[in-house]
């Protein structure tokens, strides 16, 4: 895939139009309250993974509307006893669910809690899932795939419930008597990296601990330009429903602001090590850019000071991004943020 988006030099400056709706922290401090409304009822059963060096549990925990969310949290079995450990909550990408138990374990390889989300209504691709979607039907007509599902009102938005099951996971993970909850890290790619991008956004006054966000290469950033200029991949499920309902443009871009990464990067307060690949057509590094660049702004368009950060750009990358070269860079930024 040749380049095809801004150069380099553009994109280190590139600013999103979108802007947050007037009601957009209250509607936020409402969906929260509402999901905080049911208990978390969180349950950790241990279970086998076959693995010699990694403990294994199996955890279900109240997300939107108290439906339950399933996850896998992974602990390294030689932890000294009554440490507390910090804790990567780990987010997966379009498609994906949480894995078979020993799937994936490296940050607990590496020496952290590791707690993976699965995300409902997902599993159908990449990797396992287990979680349904039971408030998936919203009475409107959708594309095919999730991007469009309940796109006609903010209180159906399916994002709206998959940001919400990723607060609550955090807080699902802190309840471990092995997890310290005041070192919380929260790491994903694509689909994953975009609700990074969220749960920093919405843990900033609502939640403690959390001290670190990882986005690499993240999806639902800048919603309006991806939509224009996206090939390849969930973003065009959003051009294809408008080719047929060419009247609801401005209602759904109207939704999206309610959800869209760049809105939500600015309330972040957590330092962030994000990705981005000048190839990728589904990511496009426009749409990162436009996150990275608003993160820890607050209420403004971009800023240089706020929320430490920091980017890391791979130039002859798709979508794939840094992969293990990314891991280790990722490795490093923890390692300087734990001390």
């Amino acid at each position: 895939m040749p380049l095809f988006d801004l150069p380099l030099a553009q994109l280190r400056h590139y600013t999103s139009e979108v802007t947050p709706p007037e009601d957009f922290a209250a509607f936020w401090d409402r969906t929260i309250a509402e999901a905080r409304s049911y208990p978390l009822g969180v349950a950790f059963e241990p279970v086998e993974n076959y693995l010699a060096v990694i403990d294994t549990y199996d955890v279900t925990f109240a997300g939107y509307g108290g439906t339950p969310i399933k996850g896998w949290l992974h602990l390294p079995a030689n932890r000294a006893a009554g440490a507390r450990l910090p804790v990567v909550v780990q987010y997966v990408g379009y498609s994906g669910g949480r894995g078979l138990v020993n799937q994936d374990t490296r940050w607990a390889q590496a020496g952290y809690a590791h707690f993976i989300m699965d995300t409902r209504g997902q599993g159908y691709g990449g990797t396992l899932g287990e979680t349904p979607d039971p408030h998936s039907s919203a009475g409107d007509v959708a594309h095919a795939g999730l991007m469009t599902r309940g796109i006609a009102s903010r209180e159906d938005y399916y994002y709206r419930r998959v940001y919400v099951d990723a607060f609550r996971a955090v807080e699902a993970a802190q309840a471990h008597p092995d997890v310290d909850p005041a070192k919380v890290v929260l790491a994903g790619v694509s689909q994953g990296g975009g609700i990074v991008v969220a749960t920093a956004g919405l843990a900033a006054g609502r939640l403690d601990g959390v001290i670190a966000a990882l986005p690499d290469v993240p999806f639902l950033q800048d919603f309006p330009r991806a939509i224009d200029i996206t090939p390849r991949g969930p973003y065009p499920e959003i051009a294809q429903f408008l080719a047929r309902h060419r009247n609801r443009h401005e209602l759904v871009l109207e939704v999206l602001r309610y959800f869209d990464g760049v809105n939500l990067a600015r309330l972040a307060k957590a330092p962030a090590l994000y990705s981005a690949a000048q190839m990728d057509d589904i990511c496009p590094p426009s749409t990162v850019f436009a996150s990275f660049n608003a993160y820890g702004s607050g209420t403004g368009a971009s800023s240089t000071s706020g929320a430490a950060k920091e980017i890391e750009v791979y130039r002859f990358n798709n979508h794939e991004g840094g992969q293990e070269h990314h891991w280790i860079r990722q490795l490093l930024f923890l390692r300087k943020i734990l001390g």
